[in-house]
C-alpha cells in the first residue's frame, strides 16, 4: 500500500523563509544601487528610498540573527536542564512509607542545579539518604556533586552498614580528584600534582531510616537536621567528622546519631546556604523560625520545600550567596495497637490510606 503525505505548506515563520526574503531584499536594494542612474541619486526622494530600504534590510538581518540566537539558547538550555535533572533528580514521593520531596535553588543565574546534591533511595538495608554541599557553588561543582551521588547510588545498595557507604563515597570523590589534577596538569604525568583541586571538599550528610522508624546519621561537617513534631528542633549527635576530601576518614567510623522518627514526625534536611542566606541589611534567614512555624500545622514535604524556597527568595530579594537544598522527610507508617498477647508493630500504609 502506497502512503501518499499531503503536501503542508511552511509556517510563516520558518528560518529558511525568513532568510530566503532578507536574502531577496537585500538583493533588491544592491540591484537598485548598481542600475540606477547617477542622476537619481541627486534626487531627495531616490536618497530616502536607498535609506529606508538599507535601514530595512539591516533592521532584518538583525531582528533574524537575534531570533536563531534566542532559538539555539533555547535548545541549549533545554538539553543542560535535561542532563541536570539526571543527575540530580527528583527523589520519589514515597519510599517505604515514607513521604519525600526536595528541591534546589542555585546561585547560578540560569542553572537548575549547583554545587548541592542529594539523593534517596530504598535499600535492603533501609531507606538510605544523602545530602551534601561541594566546595563553591554552581556549574564548576557539577563534576565533584556527580562523582559522589554516583558512588552513594552504587554503594547504598552494596553495603550492610552505613559507614561502608560513607568510605565508598570518599574513595570515588578521591579518584574524581585525582583525575581532574592529572588533566589540569598533565605535565605531572603519574603523579600526584599541586593543583587547586586539591582543596575541594565535599560536607555531607548521611541517614538510614529503618522499618522501625529507627534514624543512623553520619555527618561530614554538613548541618545537622530538624526534627518537626509541634515545634523544630535540631537533632545533634556527636561531633562531625571533616568533610569529605579535605582529611581521610579515621579507621573506624562510629555513627554519630542515633534516634527515632515516630509516625507523622517529619525530618528537615538542608544545606548551609539555607541559613546562611542574607537580606540587603545583612540579616540572616530565620530558618528555625519559619520551620517552627510550619511545625504548627500538618507538614506537607512538597509544599514544605516550596515554602521554604518561596521564603528564601523573599528574604533575599532572589539574590542568592549560595546554593540552597532541600530535603524534607515524613513518616506514613502506622503504629498499629498491640493485640492481647503481642507487641506493637509498625506496617506502611496502603496506597489508599497515603
Amino acid at each position: 500500500m502506497i502512503r501518499i503525505r499531503a503536501w503542508r505548506a511552511p509556517r510563516a515563520g520558518a528560518p529558511w523563509l525568513r532568510r530566503t526574503f532578507i536574502l531577496a531584499w537585500a538583493a533588491a536594494v544592491v540591484t537598485w544601487e548598481l542600475t540606477c542612474p547617477p542622476a537619481l541619486h541627486e534626487r531627495l526622494l531616490p536618497r530616502v528610498v536607498t535609506c529606508v530600504a538599507f535601514l530595512l534590510v539591516a533592521t532584518a538581518v538583525a531582528l533574524c540573527t537575534r531570533h536563531c540566537l534566542l532559538g539555539e539558547l533555547r535548545r541549549t538550555q533545554e538539553i543542560a536542564g535535561a542532563v541536570q535533572r539526571v543527575l540530580l533528580r527528583p527523589p520519589p514521593a514515597r519510599l517505604e512509607g515514607l513521604a519525600v520531596a526536595a528541591g534546589q535553588l542555585s546561585a547560578s543565574r540560569g542553572a537548575a542545579v549547583g554545587g548541592d546534591l542529594y539523593e534517596a533511595v530504598a535499600t535492603p538495608h533501609g531507606v538510605r539518604i544523602v545530602i551534601g554541599d561541594v566546595r563553591g557553588h554552581g556549574l564548576g561543582a557539577l563534576s565533584a556533586v556527580a562523582a559522589v551521588l554516583g558512588s552513594f547510588r552504587e554503594a547504598a545498595y552494596d553495603e550492610p552498614e552505613l559507614p561502608g557507604v560513607l568510605r565508598r563515597m570518599e574513595r570515588g570523590l578521591h579518584r574524581h580528584l585525582r583525575e581532574r589534577a592529572r588533566a589540569e596538569h598533565p605535565s605531572a604525568g603519574g603523579a600526584e600534582p599541586d593543583s587547586p583541586v586539591s582543596e575541594e571538599f565535599v560536607t555531607v550528610l548521611l541517614l538510614e531510616v529503618g522499618p522501625d522508624g529507627g534514624v543512623l546519621a553520619l555527618n561530614c561537617g554538613h548541618p545537622w537536621p530538624y526534627r518537626l513534631r509541634g515545634s523544630a528542633e535540631v537533632l545533634i549527635g556527636a561531633d562531625p567528622l571533616p568533610p569529605l576530601g579535605a582529611f581521610p576518614l579515621p579507621d573506624e567510623v562510629p555513627v554519630q546519631l542515633r534516634t527515632r522518627l515516630l509516625p507523622g514526625e517529619v525530618l528537615f534536611l538542608h544545606t548551609d546556604g539555607a541559613e546562611d542566606a542574607r537580606n540587603r541589611a545583612g540579616e540572616y534567614f530565620p530558618l528555625r523560625g519559619a520551620l517552627a512555624e510550619a511545625a504548627l500545622g500538618p507538614v506537607s514535604p512538597a509544599g514544605l520545600v516550596a515554602d521554604m524556597h518561596a521564603a528564601l527568595l523573599r528574604h533575599t530579594g532572589g539574590r542568592l550567596a549560595d546554593d540552597v537544598a532541600l530535603l524534607v522527610l515524613r513518616n506514613d507508617r502506622r503504629l498499629v495497637p498491640a493485640q492481647p498477647g503481642g507487641l506493637a508493630v509498625r506496617r506502611a500504609p496502603t496506597p489508599h490510606g497515603a
